[in-house]
């Protein structure tokens, strides 16, 4: 098989993003026929179909997924380059500071209560780091399978497995349903708590509400063996809804210790005991970028936020 060419990863990326061959010529500046040759090229040096054709576009197939994937990881690594190649050259001089932009994906609470002051921390010691942060919902993939499909350098996750010993580094349990090759660690855990309507006098009579987000391997477990937890008789789009709604007297809720820090006078949290839920919360990034300098700083700067 012969290699392929960045700009043929980068025809197929924007084939996929844009969703079709002449969105795709618009965006790259060329002409309709070109992408087209580019993609049939590829797709016969990969031995494989990347693409269904239709009158509504081009969607990638299973294996036009992957090749997209990696062809961002790929380019993403032609970015970093040259800044990787300059602090190398420089590192005989002294410690050398991280520089260009760092793709970030984190799910609310995290990037509301975790990055922020990582991230002051990051940019006092490395000016030059630009962070892009995107708020993406633990559901399906989640914010890990934006690092898996190339569009964050680093993702702050939902880490599958039990939350047993002390805190660790890399490597360590994946999120659930995320392809085997990426790395993760470890930073902090959770403890869910109920929360009801502060003076309420008996909390488990109220209807139970929840989020889409709530409630992974971590803690089904847990919930399965609980027979005082009601059926979710409300559903709301995100945890900080909830927190709200439970806020307004409209029911209780179990929710992880993040969320909670947003938590008013209008509610009251309860401990669930030592054998309560925990939601384990960590990084996860690619093993090529995990050795980049932007990408190793905000680790490290992640897990002094722990302590």
């Amino acid at each position: 098989m012969t290699e392929l060419a960045p700009q043929e990863l980068r025809v197929l990326v924007a084939v996929a993003e844009a969703g079709g061959f002449s969105a795709a010529a618009h965006r790259l500046g060329i002409t309709q026929s070109a992408v087209s040759h580019s993609v049939r090229g590829s797709e016969a040096k990969v031995g494989a179909v990347l693409f269904d054709r239709g009158r509504a576009g081009a969607s990638p197939t299973p294996a036009g997924e992957r090749a997209v994937a990696l062809g961002r990881r790929i380019l993403r690594l032609y970015e970093v380059l040259g800044a990787e190649a300059r602090a190398a050259g420089r590192a005989a001089a002294g410690p050398v500071a991280a520089e260009g932009v760092l793709r970030i994906a984190a799910f609310r609470s995290a990037a509301l209560h975790l990055l922020p002051p990582a991230l002051e921390r990051l940019a006092a010691r490395h000016p030059g780091i630009r962070p892009e942060i995107r708020v993406v919902r633990e559901l399906g993939p989640g914010t890990a399978g934006e690092v898996a499909a190339g569009r964050a350098d680093l993702a702050i996750a939902t880490l599958s497995g039990p939350a047993s010993g002390p805190l660790s580094g890399p490597p360590s349990g994946l999120p659930d349903g995320l392809p085997d090759g990426l790395l993760s660690g470890e930073l902090t855990r959770e403890a869910y708590s109920l929360v009801h309507p502060a003076g309420h006098p008996d909390p488990k009579a109220l209807p139970l509400l929840d989020w889409d987000e709530n409630c992974g391997s971590y803690t089904r477990d847990w919930w399965r063996a609980q027979d005082w937890i009601p059926r979710a008789t409300v559903k709301a789009e995100d945890d900080a809804m909830v927190l709200t709604m439970v806020g307004r007297g409209l029911g209780m809720a179990i929710l992880p210790e993040l969320s909670l820090r947003e938590a008013t006078d209008a509610v009251e949290i309860a401990g669930l005991g030592p054998q309560g839920p925990v939601r384990r919360v960590g990084y996860v990034t690619t093993p090529e970028l995990a050795s980049t300098l932007a990408v190793r700083a905000l680790i490290r700067e992640l897990r002094a936020e722990r302590g």
